[in-house]
């Protein structure tokens, strides 16, 4: 059977935690007067391949923020551990096959980027999958907010790390915290419990390669970049 036909809706959830550790209320930070995350979801929307997107939020204060933009969000529990935690609740309902978590604090997301990422979920044996970018800069091999990644020759992900682990620069790629799921490997995925790797660099990606769950990667040469600190939002020039 043509998996493709079987597919309901592709889905794009956004994770918007008001709290930050690192940049407290970064979601709502306004860029050219419209709070950081509506710019996320309004390019999500430019997406050919997503049917639907929702802000999945977690305050009442970002629901009266973000109310005059009349987004499509979804007030959830203020507890989740992770932001993938936050999107299965908003989909555990919903008759849905692919799911994508996107990113909050990623305003100069590309719409081709989130395509490409769906059609990763052609081939019916990927479960999972991220994007890459050619684009790394050496200033991201000492960052620890630029997530480093490797792949193997058929496109899967073998390692993420924050710092370097070994002198092979030229076979690391810049990681796009962009991810898609299928609706099973999605929750299968939030029942595991963290590993070892994921503590150590708080990374949750780590937890489904260290059980088994590969990562398919679509590659793109965009010089994407999301905002982990306010001294990213001063660098950053939002591509209109």
């Amino acid at each position: 059977m043509d998996r493709k036909k079987e597919l309901i809706m592709v889905i794009g959830v956004i994770p918007a935690r008001l709290q930050s550790i690192r940049f407290p209320n970064k979601i709502l930070t306004p860029i050219d007067e419209k709070p950081m995350v509506m710019h996320v979801y309004d390019r999500a929307r430019e997406s050919e391949k997503l049917d639907d997107v929702i802000i999945a939020i977690d305050s009442n204060e970002t629901e009266e923020a973000l109310k005059q933009y009349k987004p499509n969000i979804k007030m959830t529990h203020p507890d989740h551990p992770s932001g993938t935690d936050r999107v299965a609740e908003v989909v555990k309902d919903m008759d849905v096959d692919i799911i994508l978590n996107i990113q909050g604090d990623e305003p100069m997301l590309d719409p081709l980027i989130i395509d490409e990422l769906v059609s990763c979920f052609d081939d019916e044996l990927v479960e999972m999958a991220t994007i890459g970018s050619r684009v790394i800069d050496n200033s991201d091999y000492l960052n620890p907010n630029s997530v480093k990644m490797m792949i193997n020759e058929n496109g899967f992900a073998t390692s993420f790390s924050r710092e370097m682990k070994d002198y092979q620069i030229g076979g690391y790629y810049h990681h796009v915290g962009i991810y898609g799921y299928r609706k099973d490997t999605l929750f299968r995925f939030t029942k595991l419990n963290q590993s070892a790797n994921e503590k150590n660099s708080n990374l949750e990606q780590l937890r489904a390669l260290d059980n088994g769950i590969p990562i398919k990667v679509a590659m793109t040469d965009y010089p994407h970049r999301g905002i982990d600190t306010k001294e990213d939002l001063q660098q950053i020039e939002l591509i209109k």
